[in-house]
């Protein structure tokens, strides 16, 4: 019922289904609020540009098993009883990924790979986008796996924390999205339901969890990266901030 209303609302199936923003007002479509990903916000490509700058040639395929490693490391801590914090299962995560092939990680460039998360940068375009949407009247949170230092670190940074009403951590359920009950977190925290919520993912996995929980959902999608094949879709897709405000606002 809750995609039926959007498309009524936006009226048009072929956008939504092609991924493309359409310009609507937050009130028509019923959001009062809106929830990110982290990532959605601050930029991971400095992790990655570092790690090609230490290890010419095999940046790439670092990234790609330390990643991967990452994501599975998290849930085999939260699904053992065995939590690990995102830093880490991250830095756990980036040891795994040097052992897989077969390269050298001294402390030192352990330590240098892990520092950018310590030091997260928004997207270039996040700091005006994020002012023009609480401007439209909208409420701001954020659901992450990263760490509530993590989070509140960037946005103070970047001068933005005073524009976000609640910044939460999947640490406070000892777990990791897609879980659901990370999920619930926008909702106990902002005292909304679902459909008022529009939840705003990085990644693809995320998507589809955020839609199985019951979210209208838009994927920021920067890195092009392809739908993941589960059965569900966002509502709508765009590749960046500015597809996400013609979405969202007038």
């Amino acid at each position: 019922m809750l995609n039926r209303r959007l498309v009524l609302q936006l009226g048009t199936v072929g956008v939504l289904a092609a991924g493309l923003p359409t310009a609507r007002s937050a009130a028509r479509s019923g959001f009062r609020a809106i929830a990110f990903d982290g990532f959605a916000i601050f930029d991971p490509r400095p992790v990655a540009a570092l790690t090609e700058s230490l290890f010419p040639g095999n940046g790439t395929a670092i990234i790609n098993a330390w990643r991967t490693r990452q994501f599975e490391y998290q849930w085999l801590h939260a699904i053992s009883g065995h939590y690990a914090d995102f830093l880490q299962a991250t830095d756990e995560s980036l040891a795994f990924a040097f052992k897989q092939l077969q390269l050298e990680l001294s402390e030192e460039n352990r330590q240098r790979l892990m520092a950018p998360y310590a030091n997260l940068q928004v997207w270039p375009d996040v700091a005006d986008a994020i002012k023009e949407l609480r401007e439209s009247g909208l409420r701001l949170a954020v659901v992450s796996n990263m760490t509530a230092s993590m989070l509140r670190a960037g946005l103070e940074k970047a001068g933005l924390a005073e524009h976000f009403e609640a910044v939460l951590s999947t640490d406070q359920i000892r777990s990791y999205k897609p879980d659901p009950r990370a999920y619930q977190l926008a909702l106990d925290a902002l005292r909304l339901q679902c459909e008022q919520i529009l939840f705003v993912a990085f990644a693809g996995w995320d998507v589809a969890g955020a839609k199985w929980f019951g979210y209208p959902t838009f994927w920021v999608n920067r890195l092009g990266a392809p739908m993941e094949v589960l059965g569900v879709a966002p509502d709508a897709s765009g590749a960046d901030m500015r597809s996400l405000i013609s979405f969202t606002t007038l």
